[in-house]
């Protein structure tokens, strides 16, 4: 089989660079396994959160200027600042117009509420999360309840609720936390394993008896006008809870719950169906195995599925992902790309892999490929003219601590699909 581009990986850097290539007229695949850290996210995207030294960056373009100072091999400060302020602008119209309900965004952070009751910056949040600006200022008068549903424990109510009264901003508010009883969910209970987020959804979809759960949420609320509840109401979007928030006349906001999270796995299904509605094939629940290299050039790929028939592109994209999805492995001392055996960030030494308070930035969280500037990526010292690597199996950055994980992947996502398409236009 031949395509234009082959992607490997169907996350959120695979997803937008197939998207936006199959939109301008390319014939794409994407080689998927199925798992997706999209699908245990917290739906909001973090383009540049906080400064190495712990300082949350409020204003997004002095935080990348001084990152290109300091961190000269992170992909923002090898693609360059300007280019990525353009790529994350233009994610921000892709959200637009596939509906991800995505708010805030522009060139500053702003502050989202996290389900154990925190406050931490990001750049784009799904509408129905509470957010506020940043710096936050102290809050007028409101009444809110913190609900959540009898059994479900992948949501705590009393703690985010004490949590937040503990912020000097929310001293004005009135806080208080109940739970909602379902019994649409009561055969549920009995199998934690089954009482999750999504089986709750999907519960409520099917058996639900309407009017009642209106009537619940108002009991529970007990004359609060605001109420934040677990992402629980709304498999595929947020017009379920909209649609309750309507008929009850209460503000309703929600919060992620414990893996696998709604928000993201909504992000997900809305990105999955832009890329096959733009005629993109997705090849689920294969593995991309081996590929054959010849003059810095990938020819062939071979997946578990297509052992034996080779896969074949004029461009390549890994969007493998980290460890969490195999596109890193570990043995007990070396860190490998497994397809490709590319080029990596990464210390030889394992005793400088962890640091020893969890708490801490851990260095392994900055392994993975080398990159060029235009995200071509490195093998034996030389970079491969058809390959590129986008997103988490990109080195040098922490996802985690420097809260750029989903910016980094729409960014280089974009910024490879230009390179592809202006290679093609030449």
């Amino acid at each position: 089989m031949k395509f234009d581009t082959l992607i490997i990986g169907g996350g959120l850097a695979g997803l937008t660079c197939g998207i936006r290539l199959q939109q301008s007229g390319q014939r794409c695949a994407i080689i998927s396994n199925g798992q997706s850290a999209l699908d245990f996210s917290s739906g909001s995207f973090d383009l540049l959160s906080q400064a190495e030294n712990g300082i949350a960056i409020t204003n997004i373009t002095d935080g990348l200027q001084q990152l290109a100072q300091q961190q000269p091999f992170h992909p923002y400060s090898l693609i360059g600042t300007e280019t990525v302020l353009q790529k994350a602008a233009e994610f921000e119209r892709l959200a637009t117009t596939l509906a991800l309900n995505v708010k805030q965004g522009g060139k500053h952070n702003h502050l989202r509420l996290t389900p154990l009751g925190a406050l931490r910056p990001t750049w784009l949040s799904p509408n129905s999360v509470p957010t506020f600006a940043d710096p936050l200022q102290p809050l007028a008068l409101k009444k809110v309840a913190v609900l959540g549903i009898e059994g479900f424990n992948d949501f705590q109510p009393e703690l985010l609720c004490e949590n937040l009264k503990q912020l000097p901003h929310f001293a004005q508010w009135q806080i208080s936390f109940g739970y909602l009883h379902i019994p649409e969910l009561d055969h549920l209970r009995g199998d934690a394993r089954e009482f999750r987020s999504i089986n709750i959804s999907q519960a409520l979809e099917h058996k639900l008896n309407f009017t009642q759960l209106v009537n619940e949420l108002k009991n529970a609320a007990n004359g609060a006008d605001t109420v934040f509840l677990p992402a629980c109401f709304g498999l595929d979007n947020d017009d379920f809870l909209r649609q309750l928030q309507q008929t009850s006349g209460i503000h309703l906001f929600e919060l992620p719950t414990l893996p696998p999270s709604l928000l993201g796995i909504r992000q997900h299904r809305v990105l999955e169906k832009a890329f096959e509605k733009a005629g993109g094939i997705m090849m689920k629940g294969d593995n991309a195995l081996r590929a054959e290299i010849h003059a810095g050039n990938v020819t062939a790929l071979y997946t578990r599925l297509n052992e034996e028939a080779a896969l074949r592109a004029d461009h390549y994209v890994l969007a493998s992902g980290s460890f969490f999805s195999n596109g890193l492995a570990a043995t007990f001392d070396h860190v490998i790309e497994p397809i490709f055996q590319l080029d990596l960030w990464y210390d030889e030494s394992r005793s400088q892999w962890t640091h020893h308070r969890f708490s801490e930035p851990q260095p392994y969280q900055r392994f993975g490929v080398k990159i060029n500037a235009r995200c071509q990526a490195q093998k034996q010292g030389e970079s491969l003219d058809n390959l590129y690597a986008v997103g988490a199996v990109v080195g040098g950055y922490d996802a985690i601590h420097q809260g750029c994980g989903s910016g980094v992947a729409v960014v280089t996502a974009l910024h490879v699909a230009d390179q592809i398409l202006q290679g093609e236009r030449a």
